[in-house]
């Protein structure tokens, strides 16, 4: 049984960040997943990976798996690059890519 601590990346449809600033501590599923054969529905014995976790801080998310006996792995969180581009690179006659229209 071992934890997963992660924040997660923000969502591609919305441009804020509200749920990229929290730590989510879930369980990595020791059983794959099966089909069921009568209506296709994909089930799991394993109830661990229903336990989803939140907290504001890594470090409360890594005392809490220590606190409670968990062998957890931290996944480092990812920065945001954000390119500085102006309106007028829109025009430049070297772009990288072509015009479309």
């Amino acid at each position: 049984m071992v934890a997963r601590i992660y924040s997660p990346a923000k969502t591609a449809t919305q441009s804020g960040r509200g749920n990229a600033q929290e730590w989510i501590l879930e369980f990595v599923p020791e059983t794959a997943r099966s089909i069921e054969p009568l209506m296709g529905y994909t089930s799991s014995s394993d109830m661990k990976q229903q336990v989803r976790l939140t907290f504001e801080t890594q470090d409360e998310a890594v005392a809490y798996a220590k606190r409670n006996g968990l062998a957890y792995r931290v996944e480092e969180q990812k920065t945001r690059r954000v390119p500085r581009l102006t309106y007028s690179d829109n025009f430049r006659y070297d772009r990288f890519m072509p015009w479309t229209h």
